[in-house]
Order: structure tokens, then sequence, then C-alpha cells
């Protein structure tokens, strides 16, 4: 319980975070926040970390001359890019076996919705995927263990590895600073993430409807 209150604590006041890390770390936190961005996209247990906010701060800090934008960027896209090739090849070695796994945990319900993804949009989830918290970590786990084509899927990672960073960071870089963000950050934090999560939240309210009629 208390490390999901320090999680969400993060993100909420990440921009807190983030200049301590600056201020401890200095060019270090370069690494920290490849290992935040790489872990979050190549690791199938941490889907909660906060990618999409953490690119929107750190471009906010790059504005400010804390962070250069010219390293950050293409640094954050080899993280993504990275992070989904370890994930793709982890689900297709390991995938069915960890799933199988009653001690790893891995939810189910996430697995499925994954997959509804992949039905509905193909190969595409990939790049559209890397929008959606969770669904972002799960795509490439998933896309592995149905033996997805290699060369597809890396076409696919490497257009949303690049989208992904490019937006997120040009976001934070150009509207980051201005006065009213920066007095509300926790609240456009919280607005990214509710946007963010608004692909899954459809078919949750479709399948609601659909019950009730």
């Amino acid at each position: 319980m208390k490390f999901v209150l320090f999680i969400f604590d993060f993100i909420l006041h990440i921009d807190v975070h983030l200049g301590a890390l600056l201020s401890q770390y200095g060019i270090l936190t370069y690494a920290i926040l490849f290992a935040i961005i790489f872990i979050e996209t190549g690791l199938v247990f941490f889907p909660f970390l906060p990618g999409d906010s953490l690119l929107f701060a750190a471009g906010a800090f790059s504005a400010l001359g804390s962070l250069n934008i010219f390293v950050l960027i293409p640094l954050m896209m080899a993280a993504a890019i990275l992070g989904d090739t370890a994930n793709y090849w982890i689900g297709h070695f390991f995938g069915e076996k960890l799933i199988a796994n009653p001690k790893v945990p891995i939810k189910k319900e996430h697995i499925e919705e994954t997959q509804k993804f992949f039905n509905k949009h193909g190969g595409k989830t990939i790049i559209l995927a890397r929008f959606v918290p969770i669904v972002r970590t799960f795509a490439p786990f998933v896309a592995g263990i149905g033996k997805m084509h290699y060369g597809q899927f890396l076409s696919y990672n490497v257009i949303g590895g690049v989208s992904w960073v490019f937006i997120g960071t040009t976001l934070g870089y150009f509207f980051g600073n201005i006065p009213f963000v920066k007095e509300n950050f926790s609240l456009i934090i919280l607005a990214i993430v509710f946007i963010s999560i608004i692909p899954m939240m459809i078919p949750l309210f479709k399948k609601a409807i659909k019950k009730r009629g």
C-alpha cells in the first residue's frame, strides 16, 4: 500500500521529484530517466511507471535549461524503442510460462485488454498503445507471445517510440512553463493521465451500456 501511495505521489508531484533528481544527480539524471522509460516499456511487471507525465515534465525542465532537449529526445526515443524490443523478446521466449505461473504478478485482465486492442487495430496496436498507460507495457509482450513477425514489430515500434517521445517532450518544452501550467502542474499531470486512459475506458463504458440494455 505504501508503495502504491509513493508511486501516486511521484506521478502527482513529478515536477518536484524531477527537480530533486536534477539537484542531486545532475547529468546522471539522463541515465535515471532512460532507466524509467526503458523499465516501463520493457518490463511487463512495471506498467504503473509514469511515462507520459515524465516526458512532459522532462520537456518542461529542458525549456528551463536544466536538461538539453537535443540530448533528451533521442535518449528517450532510444529507451522507448529498446524497452519495447526487450519486452517483445521476453514475451516471445517466456510469455506463456510467465502468464501460467501464479506467482508472477501479471494481471490476466491487462493481457485480455491488450489482446482486444490487437484484435481491433492489428499491428498498429504497437503504435497506438504508446499513448495508453498499461496497454503500452503489455502490447509488445503480447506481440511477442503471438509471434508477430519481428520486422513488422520493429517498424511499428520505431514509429510509435519516436512519436510518443517527441510529442510528450515537446508539449512539455513549449507548454510546461506557462505560468498557469506551472501553478497547476499537479492538475495538468492528472489531466494528462486521464486523457491517456480514455482509450481504455471507452470499451468498458460500452460493455456497461450493453449489460444495462
